[in-house]
């Protein structure tokens, strides 16, 4: 089973959101549609992908997210902007 580490962000890429599923088209479409409506992503249109990691098991990913969270938002930019330099929506990609 795959899991995945995963960045959202809104239009104008002010507000950073990260998180953890087993299902990552699911989870960001999910956040797309606003699933939950009070939830932080859909209150900050957090709706764009722009960064995620796989990883083979739960603790992993687990562990991943929660340094990710510790992380300042400069080092979580940087990480974007190698993965991902135009910060464009990377859902396209894991529907392929």
């Amino acid at each position: 089973m795959t899991f995945y580490v995963y960045i959202m962000t809104n239009k104008h890429n002010m507000v950073l959101y990260t998180g953890f599923t087993d299902d990552l088209e699911f989870r960001v479409e999910q956040h797309k549609s606003k699933y939950f409506p009070k939830s932080f992503t859909a209150r900050y249109n957090c709706n764009k992908l722009v960064y995620f990691e796989e990883y083979g098991s739960a603790d992993d990913a687990l562990y991943r997210e929660n340094q990710l969270k510790r992380y300042r938002r400069a080092w979580k930019e940087e990480l974007i902007d190698e993965f991902n330099p135009e910060w464009k929506d990377l859902s396209g990609k894991i529907y392929q």
